[in-house]
């Protein structure tokens, strides 16, 4: 069994341990120190909740852009076959979560560290410093069950809070109007990059069209071939008689006839036009009289060049049709960021929380307290023991001994 010393007399307790009796009355013979402690801690809990900077909240709360594919678009999509496929899968709707995303996004933070000149209202030398001190501010929600985000900011000023709440909103709405979010968005951004490469193609198709004109003479295909061969015909006809002519003038002329000499050189050259139509050779640039022997081959590729055109044309009209809408229907969801509640300067700070920070000061206060109280009372019974006392002086002795060493050195 230990042997205890009993609080507040010189007797031993033979006593196991410390009874809450002791505690108690260990609580009563130090209360001024214990009370000192608090009131010292409370003093200097209101000292900090008074001190520090008080906060207020302002929160906006907005709709965002409902997306939905109308029936005329859908119905317009059949009309491009395979590319119908391609755009359906923009037709899903975006949740809140996307515009949440552009609201915590770095553009947004640094047009408003930029509008409100946050790097010198919070002190940072740094994009980066001021936009996680904008971010521990400001409070962005999104509510799973009615849809609605709200956005809440934090100040020491509530006007601030106000105007940075509702500046979110609006640089939502700038975002929204440049940046492809929505249905009709995605859709006049495909159908826009669509139409530059069909358009593209089609340049392609015409100047190679004007290069097979250019090369092969052949411009209308059917006007031109009929006049071709009506121009062969008349020729073949024509030299058929200058032959019946010359034969009659041989009946009574000489072969050094002028007139005879005159009309063999004309039926030369007659056969040498018609030579030229009936050769597979190229004519000259300008020359619309093509070849009769290439009239097939250059006639099926001039069909593909136009056919080529033809299609990249198709295709460019429907896309137009597509791009349009898509714009329409931009145009119509642009801007419709709606605003339920616009922020408003708060009236009620939310914090510090005097009244916590209060009672954490006497809870703080009371423990410390009990603690100096415990250990005064503890040393003080130290001190009182004659056994204990013998060791203090000791204790004494060997550190003034020391102290006496160090001068001595120094």
């Amino acid at each position: 069994m230990s042997q205890n010393i009993a609080i507040g007399s010189d007797t031993p307790d033979t006593s196991d341990g410390l009874h809450v009796l002791d505690l108690l009355i260990v609580v009563s013979q130090q209360r001024w120190v214990i009370l000192f402690t608090v009131l010292v801690a409370v003093a200097i809990a209101l000292s900090v909740a008074f001190l520090m900077t008080p906060a207020y909240s302002s929160t906006a709360k907005f709709i965002p852009p409902q997306q939905q594919q109308s029936a005329g678009v859908a119905a317009m999509l059949g009309q491009l076959g395979g590319l119908a496929g391609a755009v359906g899968g923009l037709g899903a709707k975006n949740s809140g979560d996307t515009y949440v995303g552009v609201l915590e996004s770095r553009t947004v933070a640094d047009r408003l560290i930029a509008r409100f000149e946050l790097k010198e209202r919070y002190k940072k030398s740094t994009f980066g410093e001021s936009r996680k001190m904008l971010s521990s501010n400001t409070t962005i929600v999104n509510g799973k069950k009615d849809g609605f985000i709200s956005v809440t900011v934090e100040d020491r000023d509530p006007q601030f809070a106000a105007n940075v709440a509702n500046a979110y909103v609006e640089e939502l709405g700038k975002l929204t109007s440049t940046l492809a979010l929505t249905e009709a968005s995605q859709r006049r951004v495909f159908f826009e990059k669509q139409m530059s490469d069909v358009k593209s193609q089609l340049a392609d198709a015409e100047v190679s069209l004007r290069r097979i004109q250019e090369r092969t003479g052949l411009i209308q295909p059917g006007a031109q071939v009929t006049a071709i061969i009506t121009v062969a015909t008349q020729l073949k006809a024509t030299i058929a008689a200058k032959e019946i002519q010359i034969k009659a003038i041989r009946t009574f002329a000489s072969p050094q006839n002028p007139e005879l000499l005159r009309a063999n050189a004309e039926l030369q050259g007659l056969q040498a036009e018609l030579t030229k139509l009936e050769r597979s050779q190229s004519g000259r640039q300008g020359d619309l009289m093509v070849p009769t022997g290439n009239i097939p081959e250059i006639g099926v590729e001039f069909t593909r060049g136009a056919r080529d055109i033809k299609y990249y044309e198709t295709i460019f009209e429907l896309l137009a049709k597509q791009f349009e809408l898509a714009k329409i229907d931009e145009a119509k969801e642009s801007g419709t960021v709606q605003i339920l509640d616009p922020a408003i300067p708060s009236e009620q700070r939310i914090k510090p929380h005097r009244s916590l920070i209060v009672l954490g000061g006497i809870v703080v206060g009371l423990f410390a307290g009990l603690f100096l109280a415990l250990v005064r009372h503890f040393y003080t019974q130290a001190r009182s023991n004659p056994g204990n006392r013998e060791k203090w002086q000791k204790l004494a002795r060997i550190w003034n001994r020391r102290a006496v060493q160090n001068s001595t050195a120094d």
